[in-house]
């Protein structure tokens, strides 16, 4: 794959102002484990590894939501929250293969802001992380230069875009919540983010530093 896209300004997913790269296992002459820090790369290795590192920290997210269920959680909000979480650890999977030696490592988490305890913190969450994760896939869409990747990338946000009105729905049932006007605007058209404001939005749980080279 060919990493065409020029690197026109250095977006920060972490408050540090070093730019650290990451070229394996350790960072040379510093002693930093790969886990502490990762570049996304460039071209479709970078919007990929953007992608990866969304679906990390959901998968993330859903597996403690599973692990530890909230207070009053009912079986039928159980097994949709499995069913979330499987799609999550899917599509990371997914990404991590078609990465292959290219991906970046796993990203550590922090998760210390929500209450797994609670139900509305919890699904609080979950809409967030959902509906970041649409407008990440409809903002990066225009970047992919592999028709295949943007095929599989349109098949995947349809799909996150299922949970983000599901986990709306549970927060607010038999309403218009699932499309609503925060998401959808006049013109019937979902919400785009581009890069710089998913990765900024993503920050706060996010432990590992991340930079993001090449994307604009």
């Amino acid at each position: 794959m060919q990493n065409s896209m020029s690197r026109r300004r250095l977006l920060k997913w972490s408050g540090v102002t070093a730019t650290v790269m990451v070229a394996g296992s350790l960072l040379p002459n510093f002693g930093i484990t790969a886990a502490m820090a990762a570049d996304l790369g460039e071209g479709d290795v970078g919007i990929l590894n953007y992608a990866y590192a969304l679906e990390q920290l959901e998968a993330a997210f859903y597996t403690q939501v599973i692990e530890t269920p909230y207070e009053g959680i009912t079986d039928e909000e159980t097994a949709l929250l499995t069913d979330i979480r499987d799609h999550e650890v899917e599509h990371r999977d997914f990404l991590k293969g078609a990465l292959a030696d290219g991906a970046i490592p796993a990203l550590e988490v922090d998760f210390s802001a929500v209450d797994f305890t609670d139900r509305a913190s919890v699904l609080g969450t979950a809409m967030v992380f959902e509906d970041l994760g649409v407008s990440a896939y409809n903002g990066a869409g225009k970047l992919i230069e592999d028709v295949a990747y943007l095929a599989e990338a349109g098949r995947i946000v349809s799909v996150e875009a299922r949970h983000a009105a599901a986990i709306r729905d549970l927060l607010n049932p038999n309403s218009v919540s699932f499309a609503g006007d925060d998401i959808v605007d006049e013109n019937g058209l979902d919400v785009v983010n581009d890069p710089a404001t998913v990765l900024k939005a993503a920050d706060p749980f996010i432990t590992t530093e991340v930079t993001a080279m090449s994307l604009v």
